[in-house]
Order: structure tokens, then C-alpha cells, then sequence
């Protein structure tokens, strides 16, 4: 660049500048006009094919609403409280009334005689379920059963020749992929919308027993057991929750894989009970500390903290102590991932179980067992609930036979909040939440993150051998 200041070349410089200037906006128009190298997705052929065959449900189910009474005036832990308390609650409380609640979700046809998958916490304990379908005609549909579990439902509508929707492997989804949602969200039926895969066999605190689809294909109340399209027109996943702080969609969302659904789908459809695969075993995660403590490279892994008694991992030769890394030859990196692969698997199957025990590999063979119908709704994790600034937890079979129930959750833990202005504090058992009795974390996790803001919502508790209604009003 020397020559720049030699000034009678000045002008020549100039006439390169532009022309090299020229030659590289005709170098971008080719760019520009060239191939993408990753094809833009065309949703329109998916929605033209199955769009039919995706329904819209609406179901009525009556909650019972505490009669209006008197509130205490005394705060809790003032020592008059419960003396005075019985004057506004119990036998000279109002009684409470039956109030019809309706909902909405969405849900897909599988065969043409009518049978329609959907999401569990979206029918149940409906007394009044009807089906939408895009060419407005109604049918009313029959409940053949649900897994709270799997959070997966089948229903059944009289109805011949109707569209249906093609099932695919959710095991082949890849991160990046696209992915078409179509459902009714806030009751705007038919509405499509699009995201990619965000992440496969994520596992969550309140479902420990479905490997999560996460994507951010935007999901909203009404969504829930609508379809999850891949691109080749077939149902991956069956939408399910999202992840949120106001009630609505943040960017995460969660889909049960359509294989894990379709294991209940075909138990129901032939009246056969609904088995998980259970290991006996009570395992936790693994710190950087307890890394170092079990002589392992890295902390990653189940530990397992204790064992059933003639369990099936007990039998095999587990041992407290021992830290599962792989489960039928799949990486186990950490606690949460364990579960789902346990319950997806036949009883009875023989599964190889990698393990680290005191620094030393081994692999033990283990006859996969069922899990105990006792098991079923208590062995759930603790759940921490947003919305309501508390945390809760499962019940024993012992701790609700002691206390004269059969089913609720624990308060674990109260932030300031909602909860705490109600009135509720650690140590008091939730029965009922909207009419809606509790049996678990997850199910309570459903209906907090999708009841009405700024709306008074009735809730059951349980103190000692006492119960009682108060009022809560989420943000």
C-alpha cells in the first residue's frame, strides 16, 4: 500500500477500489441466490394430510367449593387460634357446594373405529368428555383408561371411516430437528405452531418415569395432549407441560415420546394392566465430594443409597455403595436419567447393570421386577411448586393410614408467597387442590401450573386428624 502516496497513481487506485467493489456485489448476489445449505421446513403438506385427525376435548367434572364462612382473626401460631378456630370451621362452617368445572385440550385419532389419545390430566375425573373434530362434528367420547404415571389416556368415540394420524419411533428424534405442535391452546382450536428439538430423554422431578421430548415449540394450556408432528408427518410425542413462572410458555416445553405412550396406549386398548419395571433400589445423585469419595474419574452416575428387601437388585448382588453408570448397555449420567429407562422395561427381562464398586467396573445381570401397586403413587420425588412458593412431597402408605386418609402430599418446605398467606405452613397434608383430590408431587405439579391467575381456588388440608378448607389466589 506504499503507493498510496504517490499521488499521480491516486486515480488509478480509485478505479480498482470501485471495480473490486462491483466484482463483490456480484459475488454476494450469487451467494445470496445460491442453495441454503439446511432446506427451510414446508409445515403445509402435514397439516393437509392429518390436520383431520387432530381433535379438540372438552370435559366437565364437579369439585366441590367451601361454603363462605368467617375467617379467624388470630394469626396460626397464636396460642388462642385453635380455640377460637372451631367457631369458623368444622361443623359451624357453611357447607360446601358442588360447582362444575370445564376444561380443555386437545388430543389425535390413532384408528379409524375411533379410538383417540390424549393426555391424562386432560380428562380425568371427567364425568362429561366430547370430542371436537376440524369438520365440526361432535362426538361423545368414552374413557377406556388412563395412566397417571405416563400422564397418557385412550378414549373412544363411535364413529366410522375417521382420519387418522401415522405413529413414529420417538428413539430416532436428534436434537435440531423440527417439530410441528397442533392443538388448542386458550381454546383457539386448530392452531399450529413450530419449534426444534431441544433436548431427548429429559427426565423431570415430578415425572420420573417419562424420558421427556424438551423443545421450544411454543405449548399453552388447552395444547396438552395434542400431536407432535416430526417432518415426515408422524406423531412423535404427545404435548404434555411446559416449563413457567407466569402460567404461560417461556420457551420450554416437555412431550411424552410416542413409544412410551403407545406401551400404555396398547395395555388399555386390551384391558391388560399396566406394568413398570422396578429395580428396588433408592438411589441418589453423585457430587464432585462423593466423586472422590467412591474413587470415581467423574461425578456422574446413580448412587445407590439403599435397597428393597429381596428385591430384584438385591438378589442380583447390588449393594449400597454402588454406582449404576449404564443400564441395558445405555449411559447413566446422572440420578434422574435412571428411572425412566427401569420403568420402560418389561418385567422380567434380563438387563445388564454397569456398576462402580470401590473404584472397580463390574457388570451385574439383573431380572427386572414389577413394580408394587403400593409403590405407585408414593414413590414420586419431592416437587417444588412456583406458582405457590412451596415445596411438597409423597406420603407413606403408613403415614396416610396413621393419619386416616388415602391420598394427599406433605408440605416440605414455605416460601413467602400465596401458600404462606393462605395459611399453610410445613407439616400440613394437601387433600384436595380445586375439588381435585391429590395423590402425588406430579399430579399437584399439573394442576398449580394450570389453574387461573388472580382466582380464588379452594384447597383441602390436613393437620393432625383435623381437616379444613382454605382459600389460595395464585399470581
Amino acid at each position: 500500500m506504499g503507493h498510496l502516496k504517490d499521488r499521480p497513481h491516486r486515480r488509478r487506485w480509485k478505479s480498482v477500489v470501485l471495480a473490486t467493489g462491483f466484482a463483490g456485489g456480484i459475488a454476494c448476489q450469487g451467494a445470496f441466490a445460491a442453495q441454503p445449505i439446511v432446506a427451510l421446513p414446508d409445515f403445509t403438506p402435514i397439516i393437509q394430510h392429518y390436520g383431520a385427525a387432530v381433535v379438540n376435548i372438552s370435559s366437565t367434572s364437579t369439585k366441590m367449593v367451601p361454603g363462605s364462612s368467617p375467617v379467624n382473626p388470630l394469626p396460626p401460631n397464636s396460642p388462642f387460634y385453635p380455640f377460637f378456630q372451631r367457631f369458623f370451621s368444622g361443623p359451624n362452617a357453611a357447607p360446601s357446594q358442588k360447582e362444575k368445572v370445564e376444561s380443555l385440550g386437545s388430543g389425535f385419532i390413532i384408528s379409524r373405529a375411533g379410538y383417540i389419545v390424549t393426555a391424562a390430566h386432560v380428562v380425568r375425573g371427567a364425568s362429561h368428555i366430547v370430542v371436537g373434530l376440524s369438520n365440526h362434528h361432535v362426538y361423545k367420547a368414552k374413557l377406556v383408561g388412563l395412566s397417571v404415571r405416563y400422564d397418557t389416556a385412550l378414549l373412544k368415540i363411535k364413529g366410522h371411516d375417521l382420519p387418522t394420524v401415522p405413529l413414529g419411533n420417538s428413539d430416532h428424534l436428534q436434537v435440531g430437528q423440527w417439530l410441528l405442535a397442533v392443538g388448542a391452546p386458550f381454546g383457539f382450536y386448530n392452531t399450529v405452531t413450530q419449534g426444534v428439538v431441544s433436548a431427548v430423554n429429559r427426565p423431570l422431578s415430578d415425572d420420573e418415569y417419562i424420558p421427556f421430548i424438551q423443545s421450544d415449540v411454543p405449548i399453552n394450556p388447552g395444547n396438552s395432549g395434542g400431536p407432535l408432528f416430526n417432518m415426515a408427518g408422524q406423531v412423535v410425542g404427545i404435548n404434555d407441560q411446559i416449563y413457567t413462572s407466569n402460567g404461560g410458555y417461556m420457551g420450554l416445553s416437555f412431550s411424552i415420546p410416542i413409544n412410551a405412550a403407545m406401551r400404555v396406549v396398547n395395555a388399555l386398548e386390551h384391558h391388560h394392566a399396566i406394568r413398570f419395571g422396578w429395580l428396588g433400589v433408592d438411589v441418589q445423585g453423585v457430587s464432585t465430594e462423593m466423586a472422590r469419595a467412591m474413587r470415581l474419574k467423574e461425578p456422574v452416575g446413580a448412587l445407590i443409597a439403599s435397597l428393597a428387601h429381596d428385591g430384584p437388585a438385591a438378589k442380583a448382588g447390588l449393594k449400597p455403595g454402588d454406582v449404576i453408570i449404564t443400564y441395558d448397555n445405555k449411559p447413566v449420567y446422572s440420578v434422574g436419567q435412571l428411572p425412566p429407562l427401569v420403568g420402560n422395561t418389561n418385567p422380567g427381562a434380563r438387563v445388564p447393570v454397569g456398576i462402580m464398586r470401590k473404584g472397580r467396573a463390574l457388570t451385574i445381570t439383573v431380572r427386572v421386577g414389577t413394580l408394587p401397586k403400593n409403590l405407585r403413587h408414593t414413590a414420586s420425588r419431592n416437587v417444588t411448586l412456583s406458582r405457590m412458593h412451596m415445596e411438597v412431597g409423597p406420603l407413606t402408605h403408613e403415614a396416610l393410614t396413621d393419619m386416616g386418609i388415602h391420598h394427599g402430599v406433605v408440605v416440605l418446605s414455605v416460601d413467602p408467597g400465596p401458600a404462606q398467606d393462605a395459611g399453610i405452613a410445613p407439616g400440613m397434608v394437601i387433600q384436595e387442590l380445586n375439588g381435585t383430590p391429590i395423590t402425588s408431587p406430579s399430579q399437584i405439579a399439573h394442576l398449580a401450573a394450570n389453574l387461573p391467575a388472580h382466582t380464588p381456588v379452594p384447597v383441602l388440608i390436613r393437620r393432625g386428624k383435623e381437616s379444613a378448607y382454605i382459600v389460595v389466589t395464585l399470581p
